[in-house]
């Protein structure tokens, strides 16, 4: 069984199994009886490197045992193993010749926090968000079985990611079209059943076996030619199976039912995949797991150790910087706590990101208004819509990239019918370490088109915090985007005042260039403007767009700057060039924002530097443009 650890190595540890073991090909030349020794050295390695790096942990330790017997078992990459979402793949990175890359991990041109294809050949299918792994699978099993190709698709998922519903699309269709595949499901809070143990282990290796799958398959033939024998036969052994494992609704979909079983016990996870990789169609494998297995410390508190920021050299954790004020989550928070104590028609909803989202006050405060709906985003949309015919007031706390997910939802169920509800939309903009996937740069070009809705930019806490006012006030949808981590430590103001819809606010008066700015790149701004005497705008509002003060700017600037940590293509200095063409206004724009291609992972300021949104980005590209402008004739 698994060594337990108790605190992150300071130093590489001695790893002699694990270092012949660099790539599955040498994996699969180890001895069955090596496998567990390799177990603690990979989880022990892990601990070491991650503590070096930081990044997503208890998952990782949680399938170590799983990633070791998937690649002993499987032809890897001939097979194709699919990872959903990815936080537990760094085992996998390092059993695929990245181990000495590994100190890379989510920095700029290293290895990133999730697998993707461009990287290693045993990365199938780039991930990042959850519950695509049984989908894509399930197409490498169609286009396999197309080419004439024989090999197998393997899709690792959580409970957690086997909740929204695209993953349960791809399970009802497998079946259908009979596709030779496994699904893992990695149940790491024994969500489903808690039936493990030595009972259900032995019938695991029974049902998965040839012996036991030849026999009903001869019983099926004998049976068949008797009127409702075969019928007869199937409903008992299903109704016996149901009473010893619970898997009766995967029975019914049309799989193969094998589990629950302990997914650190290595001999049982080796031998029930070796039967099950033997079998025909859709096979489903349920295997119960801890998170953060084998460290002490994560398996006492697996939330706190989801992920970690990295060790110093002496091994005591990096004290974070104090940070200047509260984070953006933080603020939204308290004003969604102080707006339910005086109206108690709000309804907080979030698609599993209480944490994220700073929701476990209003959670404790309020658990009768409280929907945690699991990983579902769209769900959480049009729960909120049906809540907003009924005269709720529903406010939908979600991430930038996520929100994506239920875009059909927004406008379809949400937008069209004009219903009163409000998008907390976080993690606007660069993210940092884990990278494209998960960057919020989309939402201002996928929102400010969809007819009748409010979309804000703060540009600080106090912003903010007035802007969910407006938004929940507003007759109709409202998004605030607003990005991760902490402001420039704005005084808050306690009331819950709103904002005039639709007026910007000049925070600096200056000479022939306006600094138009959309959300919190306002202090670079003012930055710049010190130095090219410019003058400086809070736009706040993205749409409606405050025409009037962008008409009164152009008509008395030489240049006007948009500047938005969104997509340029689309975004709010579209918005303002749509304006000035409508218009007839010949004012020269110059559009900064995020570039057409999509920015690696790196730490935000990186990134930030990279694209040009800082203070030194933003004063070179306006020297540029001006310069240009003088040298037209």
């Amino acid at each position: 069984m698994p060594k337990t650890f108790h605190e992150i190595p300071r130093v590489r540890p001695a790893t002699p199994v694990l270092d012949r073991a660099a790539t599955p090909e040498q994996l699969r030349r180890l001895g069955e009886a090596e496998l567990e020794e390799l177990a603690n050295e990979l989880r022990q390695d892990l601990l070491y490197s991650v503590g070096r790096t930081g990044g997503h942990f208890g998952a990782g330790l949680g399938v170590i045992e799983l990633t070791i017997a998937l690649h002993y078992v499987y032809d890897t990459p001939k097979d194709r193993l699919v990872w959903d979402v990815g936080h537990q793949a760094y085992p996998h990175k390092i059993l695929t010749g990245r181990r000495e890359r590994m100190d890379s991990l989510r920095q700029k041109d290293g290895l990133a926090a999730f697998p993707r294809r461009s990287e290693s050949e045993y990365d199938t299918f780039g991930v990042g968000h959850s519950s695509t792994s049984i989908s894509a699978a399930l197409g490498m099993a169609i286009a396999a079985r197309m080419q004439g190709k024989k090999r197998k698709s393997i899709a690792v998922i959580g409970d957690g990611a086997l909740t929204a519903g695209m993953a349960f699309e791809a399970l009802n269709h497998a079946p259908e079209v009979g596709a030779d595949m496994l699904v893992v499901l990695n149940d790491n809070d024994m969500s489903i059943s808690r039936n493990v143990g030595g009972l259900s282990n032995y019938l695991a290796k029974i049902l998965s076996s040839r012996t036991y799958s030849s026999m009903r398959e001869g019983s099926k033939k004998v049976l068949s030619r008797l009127p409702g024998a075969w019928e007869i036969a199937r409903r008992t052994e299903e109704y016996a199976k149901g009473m010893l494992v619970p898997g009766t609704l995967f029975e019914e979909l049309g799989w193969n039912y094998i589990g629950p079983i302990d997914g650190h016990d290595l001999p049982t996870l080796i031998g029930t995949l070796r039967n099950m990789r033997d079998l025909s169609g859709p096979q489903f494998l349920h295997v119960v797991t801890k998170k953060g297995k084998g460290f002490a410390p994560a398996e006492v508190d697996p939330i706190t150790w989801h992920a970690i920021s990295k060790l110093d050299p002496i091994g005591g954790p990096v004290k974070p910087k104090k940070p200047s004020g509260p984070k953006y989550s933080n603020v939204f928070g308290q004003w969604l706590c102080d707006m339910a104590a005086v109206d108690p028609r709000l309804m907080g909803i979030t698609p599993a990101m209480k944490e994220g989202s700073d929701l476990i006050d209003f959670s404790e405060r309020y658990p009768d208004r409280y929907f945690d709906v699991a990983i579902a985003e769209q769900h959480a949309v049009t729960l909120a819509a049906g809540m907003a015919c009924e005269g709720a007031k529903p406010v939908v706390a979600i991430y930038s990239t996520f929100l994506q997910r239920a875009y059909d939802q927004l406008i379809h169920d949400v937008a069209v019918q004009n219903l009163d509800v409000l998008f907390a939309i976080d993690r606007a903009g660069l993210v940092g370490e884990d990278g494209p996937t998960h960057a919020g740069s989309f939402d201002l070009a996928y929102l400010r088109c969809i007819p009748g809705m409010l979309v804000m930019t703060p540009s600080d806490e106090n912003e903010m915090r007035r802007m969910l006012t407006t938004g929940y006030h507003f007759q109709g949808p409202a998004a605030v985007r607003y990005p991760r981590g902490t402001g420039p430590n704005a005084m808050i103001e306690p009331g819950l005042e709103p904002l005039e819809i639709g007026k910007g606010v000049v925070r600096r008066e200056g000479t022939q260039v306006a600094l138009l700015v959309f959300g919190v790149q306002l202090p670079d701004a003012m930055q710049v403007a010190e130095t090219l005497n410019a003058t400086v705008v809070d736009m706040r509002f993205v749409k409606p767009l405050d025409e009037a003060l962008v008409r009164q700017i152009a008509d008395s600037h030489a240049l006007l700057v948009t500047i938005e940590e969104n997509s340029i293509m689309g975004g709010a200095g579209s918005a303002v060039g749509e304006f000035l063409a409508a218009q007839n206004l010949s004012t020269p724009l110059l559009q900064l924002g995020l570039p057409d291609y999509y920015v690696e992972h790196a730490k935000p300021s990186e990134m930030i530097r990279e694209c040009g949104l800082d203070a030194a980005g933003i004063e070179a590209a306006v020297k540029a443009r001006l310069a240009r402008l003088h040298t037209q004739p």
